[in-house]
C-alpha cells in the first residue's frame, strides 16, 4: 500500500532519445529496491503479535511501528528535493538504500522499543525519499514512450512485495522468530544498494523552473476538485491500514486459527491483491468516481462482514480475499484520478499523493492501535468500515466534481 511513485524533483520531460546502455538493468535494481521497501514496510503487519510479547508492549503500541515509518515518509518526501536540490541523484538513492539496511539491523537487534521505532524512522526515510524521485528518474533512463513501462517493472517490485512479504513474514517468524524475519531484509537490501550503484547512471540534477514544483503544490491545493480528492485519498487509505494494520491479533484473537492458517489467508489477500491490481485496469473509464466510490464502499462491507462473522475460519478467508482485490486495487485509480485532475503539474501533485497516502497511514494505523487497546479488535473494525465509507462518499463526490 501502500507504494505509490511520484515527479518531485525533476523536470517534466528528462528523459533522452534512446536508452542509455544499461537504462534497463537500473530498472531493475531499482524494481528490487522497491520490492524491499515495500516488505520492510509493512512486515510488522504479519509479525505484530511476537513483536509485542517479547518488547512487553501492546498490540497498539507495536503498531506503532507502521505509523512512526509513515510520519518520516511525509517529511522526506516533502523535503527531499530541497534537501538534495544540487545532488546528483545516483548516490542519494544509494544513500537512502543504505538506510534501509540499517533500519533492517536496527529492528532486527531491537533490545528496546526506542530501538525498534528508529530504525522504523529511518525506513520512513529512505520510503518517502525512493518513492518522491522514483519515476521522476524512470523519465530519466529511458525515451519517454518507454517510461510508463518503466514505472510498470518498479512498481512490480511492489505488487510482488504485497503479494508475498505478510505470508512469508509469517512463516518465517514461525521458524527463525520475528527477529529473523526482519533480519532476512538486510541482504536483500545490500544486494539492491550493490546492483544499484553498478547499474545507475549519473544523474545530475535536471534544471528546474524557478523551484516550481513546491510553488506547484500550493497551487494545486488551492483546487476544490483536488481538496475533494485528497480528502477522499486520506480517508480510504485511513480505513485501510486501520485494519489491515491489526489483521493478524485480530485473526488470532477473534478467528483463533494457528500459524499455518494464518499464512494461508495472508496469502489469500496478497494473491488477491496481485490479480486486483492487474485487473483493475478495465473498470477505469470516463465515470472513474464511481470505481472510487465502489472500491472503498466495498472494503467497508467487508469490514463489517470481518467483524460480525470473524469466527469463522472461511468466511474470513472468503473476505480477506474481497479486501485484498479492493485494496490493492484502489491506489492504482487514485493514482489515475491525481494525472486527470492535475495533468498541468503532474510531479507536484505526485509529491503531494506521496505524503498525503503517507500521513493517511500512519493516522490509520495510530488511531487504529487506540480503539483496539481501548475496545478490542471487532469495535476497530467497525471504526474502519465507518472511515471507508466516508472515503466512498468524497470519492463520489470529489471524482464528480472533476467530472462535471
Amino acid at each position: 500500500m501502500a507504494s505509490f511513485p511520484a515527479d518531485l524533483a525533476m523536470s517534466e520531460n528528462a528523459s533522452v532519445d534512446e536508452p542509455q546502455a544499461g537504462a534497463w538493468n537500473a530498472v531493475y535494481a531499482m524494481a528490487l529496491c522497491t520490492f524491499v521497501l515495500v516488505a520492510s514496510e509493512f512486515l510488522p503487519v504479519s509479525l505484530l503479535s511476537p513483536i509485542a510479547r517479547d518488547l512487553l508492549l501492546s498490540e497498539g503500541q507495536a503498531g506503532q511501528a507502521i505509523s512512526i515509518s509513515g510520519i518520516f515518509a511525509v517529511v522526506a518526501s516533502l523535503s527531499i528535493a530541497i534537501a538534495a536540490s544540487r545532488i546528483d541523484r545516483r548516490p542519494v538513492l544509494l544513500v537512502l538504500t543504505a538506510l534501509l539496511v540499517v533500519s533492517g539491523a536496527l529492528v532486527a537487534f531491537a533490545p528496546s522499543y526506542a530501538v525498534l521505532m528508529s530504525g522504523r524512522a529511518l525506513l520512513g526515510i529512505a520510503i518517502g525519499g525512493f518513492w518522491s524521485m522514483s519515476a521522476a528518474i524512470a523519465m530519466r533512463l529511458v525515451p519517454t514512450h518507454l517510461v510508463p513501462r518503466a514505472i510498470a517493472v518498479m512498481n512490480g517490485g511492489n505488487a510482488l512485495a504485497s503479494t508475498v512479504a505478510a505470508p512469508l513474514g509469517a512463516f518465517a517468524g514461525g521458524l527463525i522468530g520475528w527477529r529473523g524475519a526482519f533480519f532476512c531484509v538486510v541482504p536483500l537490501a545490500l544486494l539492491a544498494m550493490f546492483w544499484q550503484a553498478r547499474a545507475l547512471p549519473s544523474l545530475p540534477v535536471a534544471v528546474q523552473r524557478g523551484g516550481e514544483g513546491h510553488v506547484g503544490i500550493w497551487r494545486l491545493l488551492r483546487r476544490p476538485p483536488i481538496m475533494l480528492g485528497l480528502a477522499g485519498v486520506t480517508l480510504f487509505f485511513m480505513g485501510q491500514f486501520a485494519l489491515f494494520t491489526y489483521l493478524r491479533p485480530f485473526v488470532e484473537q477473534v478467528t483463533q486459527v494457528g500459524l499455518a492458517s494464518l499464512s494461508v489467508m495472508l496469502l489469500i489477500l496478497g494473491v488477491s491483491g496481485f490479480i486486483g491490481t492487474v485487473m483493475i485496469g478495465r473498470f477505469i473509464g470516463p465515470r472513474l468516481h464511481l470505481t472510487l466510490a465502489a472500491l472503498p464502499a466495498i472494503m467497508a462491507v467487508t469490514a463489517i462482514g470481518l467483524a460480525l462473522f470473524g469466527a469463522s475460519p472461511a468466511i474470513t478467508a472468503m473476505l480477506l480475499a474481497i479486501w485484498g482485490f479492493a485494496g490493492t486495487a484502489a491506489p492504482v485509480v487514485w493514482w489515475t484520478w491525481i494525472t486527470r485532475v492535475a495533468p498541468d503539474d503532474a510531479e507536484a501533485g505526485g509529491g503531494l499523493m506521496v505524503a498525503v497516502v503517507q500521513l493517511a497511514i500512519t493516522l490509520g494505523a495510530t488511531v487504529g492501535g487506540i480503539i483496539f487497546d481501548a475496545f478490542g479488535p471487532v469495535p476497530e473494525f467497525l471504526g474502519s468500515a465507518a472511515i471507508l465509507t466516508l472515503a466512498a462518499l468524497m470519492g463520489l463526490v470529489g471524482g464528480w466534481y472533476r467530472t462535471a
